[in-house]
Order: structure tokens, then sequence, then C-alpha cells
């Protein structure tokens, strides 16, 4: 985080795995996986755990730049080009027109802080670190590695230790003649050791830039939390990590880290993805001014900062998903040793929201450290959690908070069960595990990687299901369940139907792909879908009932949508198909798609517009907008998406929670369920891999963009496609399937406003061009 200081720079430092507690702090930190009591639990809270060392993400320190320079300033401006991923602060001071450039590059997994000046020599600049701004954050130890260096080592907690995390500074200049100086400073005695780094650029050296260069690592290994490390989750120092891994030589060129950092981001962000919305740019005007201009349900000029949101969405999280970790709760800014719900993994909508944009907008390699997060820190923990709390030996099962520590079981103490009681949250992720797959067709990775996640998903909740004896109608259900952070527990609720038989279809239509000759395990997924609950039933005033024995309030403004996942981002409604061979015993099977719809749009229309008693968020507000899209309803979409943006994005465009609060919490999952509101381009999942794929044009276009192209989207099936309208119909489509030898073929239909444009089967390196609209 760069605040834009002048003569002192004050940088928020974040290191993605520096995390409090877990066992660093408790060696006999298990993850939530203590016994229940012995004998019969009359309450669910009975099965819930202490949080124990459940820890927290926390902030690494500040590093302070100072240059010694006064006078009055003039001409400053500030900006963060999203284009190139760099963040610049400009002035004019004492004669110098002076500009600093700060990045964090992916390929060097360093970040880089670059200052320059137009006369002959930059003035002197000081560095140092501190943890002052970081209350809690215990002070390191900070020594000279050479006159130009600086090594920070600290641990994030001393009662009890935490873990350890290190950072190395590094400082150089265009002149051969500029003075290096690291200092030790004086302290008391008994008092830990601090240091200083200074560049003295003195006259007739003819230095006009400088920079400092720093990276940062933690003691924490993803590869050590499982049983075969005891859990330990403990790596290298993260001193001999930082020393093993770059020579200070290889940051000596700034140009070159520059231009390789801009070739990095231009090919994750701009190849081959764009999106016109028909935009007029203001690049004068402070982004907090566009953003008081701009209206709920406004002109066409809220265009230019719809696009901004977008875009910035997509820079966010190709910012904070390209290292070992997947984006949490804020991304990787994070500020502050205990965050809030610890800047955690909920799992229950937040983690979802931040990868819904990924697949369609190009961003499909981002994803992969999701899936390496699930692989080693869900997994191994979470075959414990279904043995101890559920007594199944197949498979796992996570809950709904998680730490970097593979904490799986219910999170509790006191009434925590109506979002402790969250078994379904693996059966969620794995549905962005089968997209992945769905969109790319990556069959090595899918062998490696995304089967055996699924299959042992799957695996568990073959054996959970149960029969229902309470309506005694033949079918499966999950009991007890509750839909997510809603008080009832009963049985059959809708979102765990939904998502679970989601679930088994993609077991089916990824079972030949994945080379598994467990045909036994496939029969078993079939014959329980068949007999499951769909978790689709229309109650008493025409809503779709979130649980199967009726709850439903028609006041319930709940933040959550949960039983109309399967509107948005599921395919259980969006894609109801009547068919008795689909539909099995289930209440569903006595209706058609239009009456599912309705009570769909009953429900939604019910459900508010994201600021009920209980929470007031942005994620709320961009879910209804995604779920408005889907029911090709353009007029509320474009309500709900621009009130989330007038509500709760801050001046910086950060999504808040309750942004009327003094000190409003920064929470970024609408970040990036803004750009996942799809009103451009739909297809949502289908649930045989013969049933046709419906790729629907400009479902919910609003108003307030008449024109404009969408360029690289990507939907299921490999295919690739471009949009451009004008005057609010389209004029040109394209489609363009991937050319992989092994890409299955499967029927598609082109939709636009409810009239089919064309049908084809999608084989590779097929390419349609449409028309004439």
């Amino acid at each position: 985080m760069i605040p834009g200081g002048t003569v002192q720079e004050t940088t928020q430092l974040n290191i993605e795995s520096l995390w409090s507690g877990g066992p660093f702090a408790d060696p006999l930190y298990n993850g939530g996986n203590k016994q229940p009591p012995t004998g019969d639990i009359d309450d669910i809270e009975g099965l819930t755990t202490d949080a124990g060392q459940y820890g927290s993400y926390a902030g690494a320190g500040h590093l302070l730049t100072t240059l010694n320079i006064n006078g009055s300033i003039s001409g400053y401006n500030r900006w963060l080009d999203l284009d190139k991923a760099l963040a610049r602060t400009s002035w004019t001071q004492n004669g110098h027109n002076i500009l600093r450039t700060t990045f964090c590059s992916n390929p060097t997994k360093a970040c880089v802080q670059h200052m320059q000046t137009d006369v002959p020599t930059l003035p002197d600049l000081t560095f140092s670190f501190t943890v002052d701004l970081e209350p809690g954050l215990p002070a390191p130890n900070i020594t000279c590695l050479s006159p130009s260096s600086l090594l920070v080592s600290g641990l994030v907690s001393h009662s009890p230790p935490g873990m350890a995390y290190a950072l190395i500074f590094n400082a150089y200049t265009a002149s051969s003649k500029a003075v290096f100086q690291c200092v030790q400073q004086p302290v008391a005695s008994g008092n830990l050791p601090n240091a200083t780094l200074h560049i003295f650029s003195h006259n007739g050296s003819a230095n006009t830039e400088a920079w400092i260069v720093w990276t940062g690592d933690t003691e924490y290994d993803m590869n050590a939390g499982d049983a075969a490390h005891n859990f330990s989750f403990r790596g290298e120092s993260p001193v001999t990590k930082l020393l093993s891994s770059r020579s200070p030589e290889s940051f000596s060129d700034y140009n070159a880290l520059l231009k390789q950092h801009i070739g990095d981001i231009y090919n994750i962000l701009h190849r081959p993805f764009a999106l016109d919305l028909g935009q007029v740019p203001d690049l004068d005007s402070p982004t907090d001014i566009i953003k008081d201009r701009y209206s709920i349900n406004g002109p066409p000029s809220n265009a230019y900062l719809d696009w901004l949101t977008f875009n910035y969405g997509r820079y966010l999280l190709a910012s904070s998903s390209r290292g070992a970790l997947p984006a949490n709760l804020q991304g990787k800014w994070a500020n502050g040793i205990g965050n809030p719900w610890s800047a955690d993994y909920h799992s229950n909508i937040n983690i979802q929201m931040n990868y819904w944009l990924a697949e369609m907008t190009g961003l499909s390699e981002l994803t992969i450290p999701l899936f390496n997060y699930f692989e080693k820190t869900w997994v191994p923990r979470g075959a414990e959690t279904a043995q101890v709390l559920y007594n199944i030996s197949r498979g796992w099962v996570t809950h709904n908070e998680m730490n970097i520590f593979g904490h799986t079981g219910m999170k509790g103490g006191g009434n925590t069960a109506q979002w402790a009681n969250y078994p379904e949250s693996a059966v969620w992720m794995m549905l962005h595990v089968w997209d992945h797959f769905d969109h790319t067709n990556d069959v090595a990775w899918w062998k490696s990687q995304g089967w055996p996640l699924i299959k042992g998903v799957a695996s568990f909740h073959l054996d959970k299901l149960i029969p229902d004896e309470y309506f005694n109608d033949n079918t499966l259900v999950v009991n007890p369940c509750n839909s997510p952070e809603q008080v009832p527990i009963t049985l059959g609720c809708a979102h765990a139907q939904q998502i679970i038989w989601q679930l088994f279809n993609a077991v089916e239509k990824g079972f030949n792909a994945s080379g598994d000759p467990d045909i036994k395990f496939l029969a078993d997924v079939k014959a329980a879908r068949s007999k499951m609950d769909k978790g689709i039933k229309i109650g008493s005033w025409g809503q779709l009932q979130e649980w199967k024995i009726e709850k439903d309030s028609p006041s319930d403004t709940h933040r959550h949508l949960s039983h109309l996942i399967g509107l948005y981002p599921g395919y259980a409604i969006a894609n109801f198909d009547p068919s008795p061979s689909v539909q099995g015993n289930g209440a569903a099977k006595n209706y058609q798609k239009n009456e599912v719809l309705a009570a769909a749009t009953v429900s939604l229309a019910h459900r508010g517009n994201g600021t009920g008693s209980d929470a007031d968020s942005g994620w709320e507000k961009a879910w209804r907008a995604a779920a408005w899209a889907q029911l090709s309803n353009s007029s509320m979409f474009y309500q709900e998406l621009s009130f989330a943006l007038h509500e709760n994005f801050g001046a910086n465009l950060f999504s808040l929670y309750d942004p009327a609060d003094d000190d409003p919490v920064f929470q970024i999952d609408a970040n990036f369920g803004f750009p996942a509101a799809n009103a451009l381009l739909q297809a949502p999942d289908v649930a045989s891999i013969t049933t046709p794929l419906v790729i629907t044009i400009l479902p919910a276009l609003p108003a307030q963009w008449p024109s404009g192209s969408i360029r690289g989207a990507r939907v299921r099936g490999g295919i690739t496609v471009d949009i451009q309208w004008n005057k609010g119909r389209p004029t040109s489509v394209t489609l363009q399937v991937d050319s992989l030898k092994n890409l299955k073929h499967r029927p598609v239909h082109v939709v636009y406003k409810k009239h089919v444009l064309a049908s084809f089967t999608a084989i590779p390196g097929l390419k349609k061009v449409l028309s004439g609209f």
C-alpha cells in the first residue's frame, strides 16, 4: 500500500504467508479437530471447537523512505497505472521535479521503489524499517548486510512465539559516484539492533535516480502441512531462503526490472482479454471526485467508473493470486497484526466470489494457487475432520472458516452453528475446480490435481447423504444442514442439495478424462445422484424454498442468497431440466423451467437489495446483481450493480463492509464480484456433456452501456468469444474453439434475446462469425 507521501513515503509491507497462530504458536494446534464428547450429543454446538490458535493474516511493518529536501511543494499528482501495475507519485520541490515509482514484480518476487529527478543531483535518501505503525508486531532485528543492504528478521509474535519472517532491502543508484552507507543505530542496552540505509548523491555525482528493492519471506511451508510432517507447516529459515534466492546484482538494472514487470503484467491482464463499455476516460479528475459524481442507476457517464472498477478487480486478482497462497478476505493488503475475520478464507461465499471472474475474463492461471492451497492444507486435515466429526473414512471435508494451517473443523464457541455448520464448503469450491477444467480442458492438470480433489469431496458426501425419513419420498438428503449463516438447522437444505448434485454431475462428466479405473465409484455416484432431492421446491408464497421443510419468511432480507446458488454461480436453477431422469423423486419432478425461474425471481426480490439489518456489504449486492443478470433483467442488474459501487466502494475503490462506520472494513470480495456480475455473456454449466451448451449474448445489457465490445472472453468447452455491440444490439460475434486435439465435441447454441442465432458442434479449431442481428 502506497499512501503517496512526498518528503517521506510510508509504504505498508505485506508477505502473503505471514500469519499469527497455528502450530508456530501452539505445537498442539490441530486444525479444530478435537475429539467430540463421548455419548449422545443433543446440540450441534457440542461439535464446534474453540478457535484456539487460529491466528490471523498479519501485516509485515512499514518501509520509511525519507528525502533530504525542503521547500514548498507544487504540482502534486499520484496515480495507479492499471495497464502497467505501477504506483506513481510526482511533485515539484526546491527546483526538483521528482517522480517516485513503486511496483511488485512477479517474475522476480521482489518489490521496487524508484526515485528520479530531472536535475543532476538527487536529494540524499534514507531508508528505515518500522513496526511502530503496526501495533502488536514485535520489534525485529535490523542489521546491515553490506553498505547498501539491510536485513530485517523477526517473529510475528513473542508470547507465544510465532512464525518467523524476514525482509532484505538492497539499494542502488545510476551513478557510480553515489555513496552508500548502512548505519547501525545506537540502542539502549538489551534492545534489539536497529539500522538505517543511506544514499548520498554528492555534487558532481550526476546521480538523478536511485532505487531500493526488497524481498520478503516466512518459514511457512505448505508442503509440511500433512501428517508426515506432523502438520508443522514449518520450512526453511526465511533468512536462508532470501539469501539463497537471488543475488543483489540481479536487481541492479532498473530499466530491465521495469520492462520485465510491465511485459509480465501485459501478458496477464491484456492478452487476450479486453473490455470496452463505451466509456469516456477522465484522466484529470481524482478518483474520489469521479466516484462522487457517480449515481445509482445513473446516466451513460457512469460507464467510465464501471469500466474502471471492472478492470481494477482483474488487476487486484492478478496482484494477489500468483504466489503460494490464494487471495484472502483482504487480498494481500491487510494492515495490522489482527485483521477483521482474520483476513482468512471464508468459504460460504467470500473465497468463491474472489474467483468468479477468473475463468471468463482470461485469468484462468490465477486459480492454480487456490487449488494448490486446497490440496496441501484442506485435504490432509479435512480427512481427519471427516473421521472425527462424521465417522466417514473416505474423502475429506472442510467447514466455513479456514486459515493457512488447515483449520477444517467447525470453528465455534458460543452460538456459532449457523455459520460453522457448513460441511458443503469444499463442495462449492470443487465447482471451481470443475469450471477450470471445463474452460481449459487441461487434461494433465485434471488427472494430477483436479480429479483427485473432486473425487475426495464427492466420496465424503456420497457417504454422508441419507434417506429422507421425514418426507419419506425415496430421496437422499443432507441431515443436519443449515443454509449458510441462517439460523434454522434442519434437513434437505436447498443450497446443499443443489451443489452436491452439481458435484456429482462433474464426477460423471470428468470421469473419462481422469483415467481413473474406479468404475464402482462412478456407479455409486450416479446411483446416489438419481435418488437425490435436487433442492428445488416452490413454497406457499411462490418462492423457491430455502429449506425442504418450509421455513421461509417473505421479510427475510438475509445477506446470503444460498438457496439461489443454482441460479448463480451454479446451474441447477438457471439450466433447470424437468425431465424425470434428471429430477428423480424430488419435488422438482413436477415443475417446468419457467416455474422454477419465476420462483427464484420471487425469492430474489424478497431478499432485498443487500442492506438488511444483518449487514451492509458490497459482496451481497454484487451477488444480487449477478443473479438479476442471470434472469436477463437488465434494469435490476444495473440498479444493484451501481448501488453496490455507490454505497460500498471507497474513494480508492476498495470494497467496504459497513461503509457508514467511522472505520469501515476493507473486504475485497466485492472488488472481484463486480466484474463477475455477467450481464454481457453467459454460458452456465449443464448437467451432462451431451446437453447443449447455451451461450447467451448480451443477456442483461443495461442502457448505460449502449455501445462497446468484449474481446477474449472465455466460456466452457474451450471457446473464446468476442462481441461488439452498438445502440444496445450486437453487431458482431466471433466464437473460436481451442485447437486442442483431446477437446470434447459438444453441442452449442448461441442465443440472443431468446432467439437461437447459431447451433453447431464445437470441434477443435472451429471458428464461427455471426453478424446481421
